[in-house]
C-alpha cells in the first residue's frame, strides 16, 4: 500500500492540491498529515479527494473546529504496519517503541532516522515549498520528495 505523508501545510491550499493530485496519480490508498493544518479549509481540501486521512493536531492548530477532528497523537495499523503519528517527536517519547514506523512534523525539514530500532520520518512542510514523502507499507520504505 502506498501512503502520501504530508504535514505543516499552514493554510497553503495550492500546495495541498498539488500533492493531492500527485497522490491520485500514483494511486495512494491513504494520507497521513503530521499536523499544523492552520485552517479547516485545508482539512476539507484533503478530505474532498475521498482518500482515507490519518492526522494529528499540530501546535498551530488552535481552531476549535480542527481540535474536534484530531488528537495530539495517533496509533493505528495499516496494511499490517503499526504506525505512530505525532506532530513533534521528542526523544523522551516512548509511545513509538514496538511500532514499525513513526511520522512526525513540526521542524519543516525532511529527515529519516532510527531510534530504539524504529524508523522515524519527517516529510517536510507544504507551507512555502513542496516537501512530502511516500511510504510503502510492503517494504516499510520511504521516499522523500522535494518539488
Amino acid at each position: 500500500m502506498k501512503i502520501l505523508v504530508i504535514g505543516d501545510s499552514h493554510g497553503n491550499i495550492a500546495n495541498l492540491k498539488h500533492v493531492m493530485g500527485f497522490a491520485k496519480k500514483i494511486k495512494v490508498e491513504a494520507i497521513i498529515h503530521t499536523g499544523d493544518w492552520n485552517s479547516l479549509e485545508c482539512v476539507n481540501t484533503v478530505l474532498s479527494y475521498k482518500i482515507p486521512l490519518y492526522s494529528v493536531l499540530g501546535n498551530a492548530d488552535i481552531s476549535p473546529e480542527i481540535n474536534k477532528k484530531f488528537k495530539s497523537l495517533l496509533k493505528f495499523t495499516l496494511d499490517g504496519r503499526d504506525i505512530y503519528l505525532v506532530h513533534r517527536f521528542l526523544k523522551s517519547d516512548t509511545n513509538h517503541i514496538g511500532k514499525d514506523i513513526v511520522f512526525t512534523g513540526h521542524y519543516h525539514s525532511q529527515k529519516i532516522w532510527e531510534t530504539n530500532g524504529v524508523k522515524i520520518v519527517r516529510p517536510g512542510a507544504l507551507e512555502k515549498e513542496i516537501y512530502f514523502a511516500v511510504y510503502d507499507t510492503k517494504t516499510n520504505g520511504v521516499e522523500l520528495i522535494h518539488e
